[in-house]
């Protein structure tokens, strides 16, 4: 670890920071349906999609009606999106002439990209036409980020309003998500990225000569557009299959740290914008703060295993001053390849600027770890605040329980729908991964994907389904995940994870926005200090490593200790 190296971390966490809380004024606005400085150009565009699409913008929906059009509007979504990929064949905008993706890719993909989880079991250069990849993918991109936004916000709603049978207007929460926060955001951030470097073109290939003299064809693409919603949206699917790493997505130090900032700062934003939108901002400064505490450890942890080399080649003689460069670019080094990785799975992104599968086992764990705990500091677009909002909940339950009285959140009593509500959600996650997982290290299918025996293979199998069933989309790449098995029950694993988990979210919802809103009494937790930061860090520690500890004892701590003795598997 280096002064430079923690120089970086911190100009790039202090950049979140500072746009962040502006912005989180500006979504507050947005997804309270008030006026913006956009609104003169905006509000006529939003008229027009609410008049075509028969919405009703001042009628809003119970948590039931909520939840059926966000499931109705996916199941469109999958339906267009896997119709796109299976007719690619036969589409314009195919300038390689690629054929229809298969069924079981055509699923996997389409659920992934339909959850925001951006798994990729293909090479996007090689399997993808323009078409495909812009007008399903990215539109998918902005989607599912904008599912996400919409509910969280109906969680929110929750907590604000008071006896109310409504917790907003899917339609109209999806809409403005779009057009007000990611659309501007993406359009500035594609055009920073193409002064950096990036490709922004409809051409399909070109072909340049090497210096020994051999052909080469490198393919090219409207890759700047699809880079900036992949990274604001925390979505992570890469044009190119080496994703963040590949210099046409990635190509210097100034756009990596740009990348960074840009998978951070909506997550963080929408934290904040909830303060504001409870109108106490300091409840939401005490979960960005709790975030802030998972996320700068996370760090610490991988820019400490990584940066300290690898010991079995130091043994050999090789410096470790330059730290541990297997699958890291020597554009980024260790220290902010370390804060990429860390981010992108604290988030809900997936993008990678290095390869997970060649960190150190204390340096992949913290990626996997982050994956275990559900992408919660600061998590995605909105998914991390309502799973982060679902844990704080637990945490004041525990904390009721522990004085003895009856527990409370932001003025709203938690009673006992509430709670099960909560840990069903919460449960979903072990239940899925664990399950899955065990089921590929028994059947010869799931084994036969690996490209590592012993435990370091159990990494990479858990690494998928955590990946998946958090909507990360991340992988250890020893893992061949282009098989029928994988194919299918990581898309189960992506279903569950999205869509078991958020509707007992948006039930929640309805059940605290029924009930009416108790003046704080002086006898109430108090949500907004140092006390309820400790708390909420330790059920969350407490819950995940009791969760998952068998399963990471067998993985990456054995493995880490055999390396220190001098074996690899």
């Amino acid at each position: 670890m280096t002064f430079v190296g923690w120089a970086q971390i911190a100009l790039v966490l202090a950049a979140v920071i500072a746009a962040a809380i502006p912005l989180s004024a500006y979504i507050a606005r947005v997804l309270g349906g008030e006026r913006t400085f956009l609104s003169p150009i905006l509000a006529p565009v939003e008229r027009i999609f609410y008049k075509f699409s028969g919405v009703d913008p001042s009628r809003e929906q119970g948590w039931l009606a909520y939840a059926m059009a966000m499931l109705a509007f996916s199941i469109a979504g999958f339906v267009s999106l896997y119709s796109i990929q299976r007719l690619q064949g036969h589409l314009p905008l195919n300038p390689q002439g690629f054929s229809g993706v298969p069924s079981d890719l055509a699923f996997n993909t389409s659920v992934s990209f339909l959850t925001n989880t951006n798994w990729q079991n293909y090479s996007g250069e090689s399997t993808m036409s323009h078409l495909s990849q812009m007008l399903g993918l990215t539109v998918h991109n902005f989607l599912s980020a904008a599912t996400g936004l919409a509910m969280a916000f109906a969680l929110v709603r929750g907590f604000s309003r008071a006896e109310s049978p409504t917790v907003g207007n899917f339609w109209v929460d999806l809409t403005r998500s779009t057009l007000y926060v990611l659309l501007p955001l993406s359009i500035v951030m594609a055009l920073l990225l193409v002064a950096l470097g990036v490709p922004q073109t409809l051409t399909g290939s070109v072909e340049a000569t090497t210096l020994e003299g051999a052909k080469q064809v490198i393919a090219l693409g409207p890759m700047a557009s699809q880079e900036a919603i992949k990274e604001l949206g925390t979505n992570g699917g890469g044009f190119f299959n080496a994703n963040s790493a590949h210099p046409f997505e990635n190509p210097n130090a100034w756009s990596n740290l740009l990348e960074i900032w840009a998978l951070l700062v909506i997550p963080f934003a929408t934290v904040f914008a909830f303060g504001r939108a409870v109108l106490d901002f300091r409840q939401g400064r005490a979960i960005a703060i709790t975030m802030g505490i998972v996320l700068v450890a996370g760090v610490f942890i991988a820019y400490w295993a990584e940066g300290a080399g690898n010991p079995l080649l130091t043994a050999i003689g090789v410096d470790p001053s330059p730290g541990n460069m297997e699958g890291k670019e020597v554009r980024f080094g260790v220290a902010t390849s370390a804060l990429f990785a860390a981010a992108t799975t604290g988030t809900s992104t997936g993008a990678v600027n290095s390869m997970h599968d060649s960190f150190m086992p204390f340096g992949g764990l913290v990626p996997m770890f982050n994956m275990l705990m559900g992408s919660i500091a600061p998590g995605g677009v909105g998914a991390g605040l309502y799973g982060f909002l679902v844990l704080a909940v637990v945490a004041v339950f525990v904390g009721g329980l522990m004085v003895g009285r009856t527990p409370e959140y932001l003025g709203k009593k938690i009673e006992a729908r509430e709670i099960k509500l909560a840990m069903l959600a919460v449960l979903i996650y072990p239940i899925t991964v664990l399950g899955f997982s065990a089921a590929s290290v028994m059947l010869q299918t799931g084994l036969a994907s690996l490209n590592n025996a012993g435990p370091h293979g159990l990494s990479e199998i858990l690494y998928a389904f955590a990946s998946t069933n958090d909507n990360n989309g991340s992988a250890f790449a020893g893992l061949t995940g282009n098989t029928p098995w994988y194919n299918t029950t990581l898309g189960i694993a992506m279903l569950l994870g999205r869509f078991a988990f958020v509707v007992p979210v948006l039930a929640m919802a309805g059940s605290f926005a029924a009930k009416k809103k108790a003046a704080p009494s002086a006898g109430a937790f108090p949500t907004h200090g140092p006390l309820f930061v400790g708390l909420l860090i330790g059920v969350i520690f407490i819950l995940y490593l009791l969760q998952y500890f068998p399963a990471l004892a067998l993985g990456p701590i054995v493995e880490h200790f055999a390396m220190d003795a001098g074996k690899v598997f």
